[in-house]
């Protein structure tokens, strides 16, 4: 019997923990979404989006502006990302790039089950995941990274 979650059936935890969605973009609104991203340059996206636990977010527009993807690799479950993810768009003010796409629910940015209902009816889930670096969180690596940096710099500073 499978798990069940908040938001519906909880998938196997894999290396690469995450979803990739795919979805038809309203007619006319590949260009909105372009442009929504673009202003997304304004915001220091590592402290925004922190609370996401994020390794890694894609988004992609093709066949011709007719379809979008978009692929999100994090450390949380697919419940606590989803509500955070809801939390975060309101905080901000700002919508989510979801609204434009087709059968993205009227209240799916206040509404987390119907936000996850439409994110698990578009997940697409995958055949064969690797994890160069399993079970190890993107806090961690940043901790080793600015180890490493540190360590660096005692080393140049005794030369």
């Amino acid at each position: 019997m499978q798990e069940v979650g908040k938001y519906g059936a909880v998938k196997a935890k894999t290396p690469a923990n995450g979803f990739t969605i795919v979805a038809k973009i309203k007619p006319g609104h590949a260009d909105l979404m372009r442009k929504q991203q673009s202003e997304l340059v304004n915001f220091d996206l590592d402290e925004i989006l922190k609370p996401l636990k994020l390794h890694y977010l894609r988004w992609v527009i093709f066949d011709n502006d007719t379809r979008f993807m978009y692929i999100g690799i994090f450390d949380t479950d697919f419940d606590k990302y989803t509500e955070d993810a809801v939390m975060l768009f309101n905080s901000l003010g700002r919508t989510s790039i979801f609204t434009h796409l087709e059968g993205f629910p009227e209240d799916g940015m206040t509404n987390v089950s119907a936000f996850a209902k439409f994110v698990r009816a578009h997940q697409c889930d995958s055949f064969f995941e690797y994890a160069r670096y399993p079970n190890v969180t993107s806090e961690e690596i940043l901790k080793a990274l600015q180890l490493k940096q540190s360590f660096s710099n005692m080393l140049d500073q005794m030369q």
